[in-house]
Order: C-alpha cells, then structure tokens, then sequence
C-alpha cells in the first residue's frame, strides 16, 4: 500500500503535510536564533538541534505531494 493511501485514510491530507513542511522551516530559524543567545560551550549542540530540524521539510513536503497525487 502506498504511503499516500495509507495517510490519506487516517485523515492527514497534503495540506497538513505542507504546513508542517513550513512549520518545520519556522522551527529550524527559530532554532537556529535562539543558539546565537548561547555561550560557544552549548552553542554546538543548538545548532545540531536546528540542522536536525533543517532535514525536516523536504520530507514532510514530499509525502504531502503523494498524499495530493492520490487525492487525484
């Protein structure tokens, strides 16, 4: 079963997918902001946590155009 389908079913259509997709931009600046207010000791782990969130959108974007192909 395709991946699309199976959110489809469950009641996550791509405009939720897409949303999150640029929340998830959001999150990571907000992130990345927030690690310039650290001193350089805890600064490395902010912004790992703004890198790991910065892989977030192209995936949440892309299963958001499978759901919307199968909403065709």
């Amino acid at each position: 079963m395709l991946v699309g389908q199976v959110l489809h079913r469950s009641g996550v259509r791509s405009t939720h997918l897409q949303l999150a997709s640029l929340g998830s931009v959001a999150l990571c600046i907000g992130f990345w902001a927030r690690a310039k207010g650290y001193d350089q000791d805890e600064r490395g782990n902010a912004e790992r946590r703004a890198l790991f969130v910065g892989l977030w959108p192209p995936m949440f974007w892309l299963m958001g155009q499978s759901v919307e192909a199968y909403e065709r």
